[in-house]
């Protein structure tokens, strides 16, 4: 399904937040909503919504599921920093595009990012950094590999990884099994697809579904273990009544 021959193409494309993001040939999209914008999205899908309900933690494990420009790792990291928030936080990252992680230093990032440029550099040289309250961790391979391998229980999950049409093999049920296998009782998951296969994955691994807006980008889903107050909650079974084709990734569809 990956094709490596294709990997290293790669197009600069200008959202329309006036962010910059990437065009992958391999998977035939950008790395982001080039509508909704690489920083908007990363800051109104994943971080402002999972920072927000975890604001009494004074330390985070995170899963950013998959690396790539890095977006949510550093909006998390300036989301953090302009509130002057003291969270420790380990982030967790898969990424099978070295190439792509090592031309991170020369990519032109947003001017928020200004104040966390010698991390995106360390990044970018190391694929790694860490200081008295960060520490990043890209795992260099292929997610559905390097997940499994984690010992370490996570507090929030940003899934991010390229579309479940182009690649469906980070959005099946059994994905998520891995997923909630090191999870926190309380652990929540955000990502920008509505799907109904990628719900039904979710919902089909124990976590409740909910719909998140945000005014500047279009809606989301929040997947939680437990049950949240303030977010409109999806009735995954009542979905299944009204579409009864409708069905979770499997696997066995792919491999």
């Amino acid at each position: 399904m990956y094709n490596q021959t294709l990997r290293s193409q790669k197009e600069l494309v200008l959202c329309e937040d006036g962010t910059n993001t990437l065009f992958s040939k391999e998977f035939n999209e950008p790395y982001h909503s080039t509508k909704d914008g690489a920083l908007h999205e990363s800051l109104e899908k994943h971080v402002k919504p999972a920072l927000s309900l975890k604001k009494n933690a004074t330390k985070l494990t995170i899963l950013d599921i998959c690396f790539g420009l890095g977006y949510n790792t550093f909006a998390t990291l300036y989301y953090l920093k302009k509130h002057k928030l003291k969270t420790k936080v380990h982030i967790l990252s898969p990424e099978f595009d070295e190439e792509l992680i090592h031309s991170l230093e020369s990519f032109t990032f947003p001017t928020e990012f200004k104040d966390i440029k010698d991390i995106i550099n360390a990044i970018s040289q190391n694929l790694f950094y860490e200081d008295e309250q960060f520490k990043i961790e890209i795992l260099l391979g292929d997610a559905r590999e390097e997940i499994p391998k984690i010992r370490e229980k996570v507090d929030i999950i940003y899934q991010d990884a390229f579309s479940p049409k182009h690649n469906p093999l980070l959005w099946t049920k059994e994905f998520f099994s891995e997923i909630k296998n090191i999870s926190k009782e309380d652990a929540i998951l955000t990502t920008y697809s509505i799907a109904s296969s990628a719900r039904l994955g979710l919902y089909e691994n124990g976590f409740f579904i909910f719909l998140h807006k945000s005014p500047l980008v279009r809606a989301s889903t929040i997947a939680s273990l437990k049950m949240l107050d303030g977010f409109e909650y999806i009735d995954m079974e009542l979905k299944r009544v009204r579409n009864p084709v409708a069905r979770s990734f499997k696997d066995c569809d792919y491999i």
